[in-house]
């Protein structure tokens, strides 16, 4: 495996996108390990009384608007997720967050939903490239651990997602293991379930 030389360079999260190391390479350079596995994650019990036209809407959109550039996937695709996520939690979000640890970790998050309970950070993998997504996901979430240093929370929660596939990554910050979910969600098909799970780890302590 080639390892990672980043000394004397500057790097922001978009540039790990380009990388060809792996990515236990990747995060082993930060000091984590990386893993593959299930994720047992959460799910809200509450209604989702918007469900319905939220998925009339995604495959209206899948259906008629052009979406081959970045801007039209996240505008039609993930946008409409994270609003309604917001309606049903309350939760802040920050949005193109600029966030800056170090000369190798620093740039902009995409968006970032915070809650008292945990964070959770969205991501768009450029070029439909989901597998080099979860690369700039994983530095994403390295950064976020570090700039959150004094916060509580043992878990940090990441999503990379292409528009219409969402993929879940989870941070054990004690541990400093990065562990990406085997499971895909896909839309419009798996909406409800992928609501859930946002809500579920945004409203309850796990």
């Amino acid at each position: 495996m080639k390892k990672l030389q980043l000394e004397n360079t500057s790097y922001t999260f978009a540039d790990y996108f380009k990388l060809s190391h792996e990515i236990d390479g990747i995060v082993d350079y930060f000091g984590y390990k990386f893993n593959k596995d299930y994720l047992q994650l959460p799910r809200s019990n509450q209604e989702l009384s918007r469900l319905d036209d939220l998925q009339l809407r995604l495959e209206e959109n899948l259906r008629y608007a052009t979406l081959t550039s970045e801007i039209a996937k996240r505008d039609f695709l993930i946008a409409p997720v994270i609003s309604d996520v917001i309606h049903y939690t309350h939760t802040r979000v920050r949005i193109e967050f600029p966030l800056v640890v170090d000369e190798q970790l620093k740039g902009s998050l995409d968006y970032l939903l915070e809650s008292p309970h945990h964070n959770l950070l969205v991501i768009e993998a450029k070029n439909g490239d989901l597998e080099q997504g979860v690369k700039q996901l994983a530095i994403e979430l390295i950064a976020l651990d570090r700039w959150l240093e004094n916060d509580p929370n043992k878990l940090l929660y990441g999503i990379v997602s292409i528009g219409n596939v969402w993929q879940f990554s989870m941070l054990q910050r004690t541990e400093k293991q990065l562990t990406q979910d085997l499971n895909l969600f896909r839309l419009p098909a798996d909406v409800e379930s992928l609501l859930r799970v946002m809500i579920g780890l945004l409203e309850e302590v796990v």
